[in-house]
């Protein structure tokens, strides 16, 4: 039975090598639900978790080896049904994180965080605080200015990775 491979995704990240898969994931490889943060090379240096999906966890996890935080981005990569137990898995890893942060680039009154924050708190909340990044709430996605959208992403991609 054929199925259609539809892609969303920006266009500045269809070439982008962090974006990329190797070939053996592909062929032989099965679909992770969560990718857990590739450099995270010391996980009980940890303090904060970052969960997130799509291009913001490029962004993010670009920043955030530029800085050297000690914060680990794992990307979402399915929401639905979610994914409790690869969840867990990944959690589990950093056991001095004591906070979980769902980042995202919409408004707080958009993207997935109204469906996220939920679950998080099912299985997180009594040992982690939980807290959403992300735009100020808006009846628009987008600002109208580059300008803008440039010093806001700036400004949750720095509040992700900034622990207190």
């Amino acid at each position: 039975m054929r199925k259609p491979l539809v892609i969303f995704t920006p266009k500045s990240l269809l070439r982008a090598k962090p974006a990329r898969s190797k070939i053996d994931d592909l062929t032989r490889g099965t679909f992770d639900e969560v990718l857990d943060d590739p450099n995270a090379s010391e996980p009980a240096a940890v303090q904060r978790l970052v969960l997130c999906s799509g291009k913001v966890a490029h962004e993010a996890l670009a920043e955030r080896t530029k800085r050297g935080a000690a914060v680990a981005i794992a990307r979402i990569e399915q929401l639905y049904p979610w994914p409790y137990d690869r969840l867990t898995e990944v959690t589990v890893r950093y056991p001095n994180a004591r906070q979980i942060v769902w980042l995202q680039e919409e408004p707080s009154n958009m993207g997935a965080w109204a469906f996220a924050q939920d679950r998080l708190a099912e299985r997180f909340a009594a040992t982690h605080e939980i807290m959403r990044i992300s735009r100020h709430e808006s009846g628009s996605p987008a600002t109208g200015s580059h300008t803008i959208h440039v010093q806001e992403q700036e400004a949750i991609i720095d509040a992700a990775l900034t622990v207190g």
